[in-house]
C-alpha cells in the first residue's frame, strides 16, 4: 500500500513538473512579415472569429517580407493551473505602446493591466472600451494575443531569479539609487485558458508591424464622405419637429451638418429596448428620413442591444439570450445564427430599409453592475467572460453586414471594441469628459487598431468650448454630443464665429481626409497616430542654437524617455498640438525636418522645441516641408454621389513633393471591385526655382468626383 502511494504521489509531482515546463511555440508564417505561434489547447471561440477579421493579402504582401523579429530569444510558454503563461523578452532599452485605449499613458513598459472589457473608469488599469491585447515596441515588432479572456499583463515590471540580465541587488540603507521597482527584462502574460494563439508583426519599423497589424485584421475602415463631415446628436426626447427646426437653424445660420444622431427617445421604450420608432415624436417615421435625406441630412439612431418584453420579437429571441438580464432586457446571444437573424432583422426592416444611415451602440462596455455577471451563461455555450470581451465587436461587425447587402457605407459610434475590430465602421466614445486625457486616448487610438472621436458635449466657458471644438475637428468624428445638454455650435456666443471657422475648415479638408481614410483601409497607417512613429522625431539629431529666443535644445533624448501625450501626428503632413483650457502659450516639440505654420506657410523650426503662444482663435498645427494638403469649397455638407467638387492643392515648404489623392464614389462599396482612383498630385521645382504643381488625369471608366484643380504655394 506504501509503495502504491509513493508511486502516485511521484506521478503527481511528474505531471506537475510538466505541467509548468516551457513548451514549445509552433509558429507558422501566415502572411509575408506575420506568423502565427500556436501554443497548447487554443479555445475555439476567440477575438479573430469573433470579429470575422479577413487579412488583405494584397496589401500584405506589397509590405514585402520580413524577418522574425525573435530569432535571438524565443517567446516561451508554460501551462500552469489550466492556464497559459507566456514570455516575451524585451531589451533593456525597449519601450512598449498599445495594450488598447488608454487614456493616460503612452508608455505602457512597467505597466500592470488585466486587459478588461468596461467603461472607463479614469485609471489606466487594462479595464476600458478597446483593451485590445496588442503591444508594439520600440524595437520595431509587434505582438498580438488572440484570446477572449480577460489577460494579464506584466508589461516588463516582474525579475525572475533566472534572468540573464539580473541586477545587482542595491542596499536600501546605503545606496540613495535604490529602487522599489525593478525593470524587468520581459513582457508576461496571463491567459486563462489552456492554450492560446500568438501573432508576431515584423518591422522594421514601429509603424510598419501596425501597418501590418492593421491590414491583418482588413485594413481600416473607409468611411463615407458624409461621416468625415460634421455631426450634431440631439436631446433625448427630441420630436422630428425638434429635429427639423435644428436642422433649419444650421442652414440659416452657416454652419455645416451632414448626419443627425436621435438618442433613446426615438424608441417606443428604452432601458431596454423595442427598436420600434415612438410614434408620438415621429409620427411617420419614412416620411421623416426622407425628407432629412432630400436636405443632405443623414439619421444615426441610438441603440444599446438589450430587449424589452414589449420589442415585437421579444417572444422568439428569449430563448436564444443570457440567463442574465441589462436593466431588465433580455441579453441577445449574437454568437447563434438565429439570435441575430430576429434582432437585426428588425432593425432592417424598420430602419435600414426607410434610409438610416447608421447607429450609436451603446452600452456593451461596463460597469460590472451594469452588465451580466461572470456566472451568466448563454445559450451557445459561450462563457459570460468570452461574451463580455466580444459583445461590442459582435455588435459592430452584424449591424455592418446590413449596410453592406445594401451596398451602402455606414459611420456611427460604438462603446466597446477589441482586438479584430480594426475594419468595423465605428468610432468609440465614452462617458468620461477630460480633454487632454481625450487627445492622449487619441494617440492611443492609432496603437490600438480602432477609432476614437474627442467629442464635445458642454463647457463652463467659451474659452473650454472652442479648445475642445478645435482638436474635436483634427479627429476621426467631428461631433457635438447633445443628448442632454442640448448645446448647439453656437451656443457660447463669444467664440461662435472662430467654431464656425473651423467647423467649415473641417468640410475644407475632406479630400485630405478621405484620403487619409483611404490609406488606413489600403496601406494600415493610423490616420492619427503618436509623434514616436514619425520618422525623425526619436533619432538624435545636432541642433545648432539659433539667436530666437522661442527655439530650444534638441528635444530628442526627452523625446525618447518622456511620453509626449499632447502632440500628435494627423495624415501624412499635419501636427497638430491642441490647446486647453487656461493656456496662453504651449511647447511644441518639432521632428527632425523643416515645419511650416499650417496656417500661413511661414516656417516654424527644424528639430526643436518651439514655445508658441497662438491666441483663442487658433491652435498650433504645422505642416513638415514638402506637405501637399487637398481643400475643396467649405460646403455646408458633403458633396452628392456624382457631384464633382473643385479643389485648391496647398503646398508648404521647399521641397519638390508628391501625394496619393484618394477618389471613389464616397457612398457604395463599389471600390472593391475596383471602381477607385489614386491621383497623383506633384510639386517641382523648375530650373528659374519656381515651383510647379499638377495633378494625373483620371483613368478611364473609374469615378472623378473633382472639378477644376488650382495650387497655392503657402511658402513664399
Amino acid at each position: 500500500m506504501k509503495l502504491l502511494k509513493l508511486s502516485f504521489f511521484a506521478l503527481l509531482l511528474l505531471h506537475l513538473h510538466l505541467g509548468l515546463k516551457a513548451q514549445e511555440i509552433t509558429w507558422t508564417p501566415v502572411e509575408p512579415g506575420v506568423w502565427k505561434g500556436v501554443f497548447g489547447a487554443p479555445e475555439v471561440y476567440d477575438l479573430l472569429k469573433a470579429s470575422g477579421a479577413k487579412p488583405n493579402h494584397e496589401s500584405l504582401n506589397k509590405l514585402g517580407q520580413a524577418t522574425f523579429p525573435f530569432s535571438d530569444q524565443a517567446i516561451t510558454a508554460q501551462l500552469n493551473d489550466g492556464k497559459t503563461y507566456l514570455r516575451i523578452p524585451l531589451d533593456k532599452s525597449e519601450q512598449l505602446y498599445g495594450f488598447g485605449l488608454n487614456f493616460q499613458t503612452i508608455h505602457q513598459r512597467g505597466k500592470i493591466l488585466e486587459l478588461h472589457v468596461d467603461h472607463y473608469g479614469g485609471k489606466d488599469n487594462g479595464r476600458t472600451h478597446a483593451p485590445v491585447p496588442f503591444y508594439v515596441s520600440s524595437n520595431g515588432y509587434g505582438v498580438f494575443i488572440n484570446s477572449a479572456r480577460y489577460i494579464k499583463v506584466w508589461a516588463g515590471t516582474g525579475m525572475r531569479k533566472d534572468s540573464k540580465n539580473f541586477p545587482l541587488p542595491k542596499d536600501r540603507n546605503a545606496d540613495k539609487s535604490w529602487s522599489s521597482r525593478n525593470n524587468g527584462d520581459e513582457v508576461e502574460i496571463l491567459v486563462p485558458a489552456a492554450g492560446v494563439e500568438i501573432y508576431v508583426f515584423a518591422g522594421p519599423k514601429p509603424l510598419d508591424a501596425i501597418k501590418r497589424y492593421n491590414l491583418f485584421n482588413g485594413g481600416g475602415y473607409l468611411p463615407p464622405r458624409w461621416g468625415l463631415g460634421f455631426t450634431q446628436r440631439v436631446m433625448t426626447r427630441s420630436t422630428a419637429a425638434d429635429v427639423e427646426n435644428e436642422v433649419n437653424s444650421f442652414e440659416e445660420k452657416g454652419y455645416p451638418l451632414d448626419f443627425v444622431g436621435l438618442e433613446p427617445g426615438w424608441q417606443s421604450k428604452a432601458y431596454p429596448g423595442t427598436f420600434s420608432w415612438d410614434k408620438n415624436r415621429f409620427a411617420e417615421p419614412a416620411g421623416f428620413v426622407k425628407s432629412m435625406l432630400a436636405k443632405g441630412i443623414r439619421l444615426n439612431l441610438w441603440i444599446n442591444p438589450y430587449v424589452s418584453p414589449d420589442a415585437p420579437f421579444y417572444k422568439e429571441i428569449r430563448p436564444l439570450t443570457g440567463s442574465h438580464t441589462v436593466w431588465l432586457g433580455a441579453v441577445p446571444d449574437f454568437t447563434l445564427p438565429k439570435a441575430r437573424q430576429l434582432f437585426f432583422d428588425q432593425l432592417q426592416k424598420d430602419q435600414v430599409a426607410i434610409g438610416i444611415s447608421g447607429y450609436k451602440i451603446d452600452e456593451v462596455d461596463g460597469y460590472d453592475y451594469y452588465l451580466w455577471p461572470d456566472v451568466a451563461t448563454f445559450p451557445s455555450g459561450t462563457s459570460a467572460e468570452q461574451m463580455r470581451q466580444t459583445y461590442g465587436l459582435l455588435m459592430q461587425r452584424y449591424s455592418a453586414e446590413m449596410f453592406k447587402n445594401s451596398n451602402k457605407r455606414t459611420y456611427g459610434l460604438v462603446r466597446a471594441s477589441n482586438g479584430g475590430g480594426t475594419s468595423f465602421p465605428y468610432v468609440i466614445y465614452n462617458d468620461y469628459y477630460n480633454h487632454e486625457d481625450f487627445v492622449t486616448a487619441l494617440i492611443n487610438s492609432g496603437y490600438a487598431g480602432v477609432l476614437w472621436t474627442p467629442e464635445v458635449r458642454a463647457s463652463k466657458t467659451g474659452e473650454e468650448w472652442l479648445r475642445r471644438f478645435q482638436s474635436n475637428v483634427f479627429s476621426p468624428m467631428a461631433m457635438i454630443n447633445a443628448w442632454a445638454s442640448g448645446t448647439k455650435p453656437w451656443t457660447y456666443p463669444d467664440v461662435a464665429r472662430q467654431v464656425k471657422e473651423y467647423a467649415l475648415l473641417r468640410m475644407r479638408m475632406m479630400p485630405y481626409w478621405y484620403s487619409e481614410s483611404a490609406k488606413y483601409h489600403f496601406e494600415g497607417i493610423p490616420p492619427f497616430r503618436g509623434m514616436n512613429l514619425e520618422e525623425g522625431f526619436t533619432q538624435e539629431a545636432k541642433v545648432e542654437k539659433k539667436a530666437n529666443d522661442n527655439l530650444e535644445e534638441n528635444p530628442y533624448a526627452e523625446a525618447v524617455s518622456k511620453e509626449i501625450k499632447d502632440q500628435y501626428m494627423a495624415g501624412e503632413y499635419l501636427l497638430v498640438a491642441p490647446m486647453f483650457t487656461g493656456q496662453t502659450e504651449r511647447k511644441v516639440i518639432l521632428p527632425k525636418g523643416r515645419w511650416y505654420d499650417f496656417y500661413t506657410g511661414a516656417f516654424v523650426g527644424d528639430g526643436q522645441v518651439i514655445t508658441v503662444s497662438p491666441g483663442l482663435d487658433k491652435i498650433p498645427v504645422y505642416v513638415k516641408d514638402g506637405g501637399i494638403i487637398p481643400l475643396m469649397p467649405a460646403l455646408l455638407h458633403s458633396p452628392k454621389l456624382g457631384a464633382k467638387v473643385d479643389l485648391e492643392i496647398r503646398h508648404y515648404g521647399e521641397k519638390a513633393s508628391e501625394y496619393n489623392l484618394y477618389d471613389d464614389d464616397g457612398e457604395t462599396f463599389d471600390f472593391e471591385k475596383g471602381a477607385f482612383t489614386w491621383r497623383k498630385i506633384k510639386v517641382e521645382r523648375l530650373k528659374n526655382g519656381h515651383l510647379k504643381g499638377s495633378i494625373s488625369t483620371p483613368e478611364k471608366g473609374k469615378p472623378n468626383t473633382i472639378g477644376k484643380v488650382s495650387f497655392t504655394f503657402m511658402t513664399k
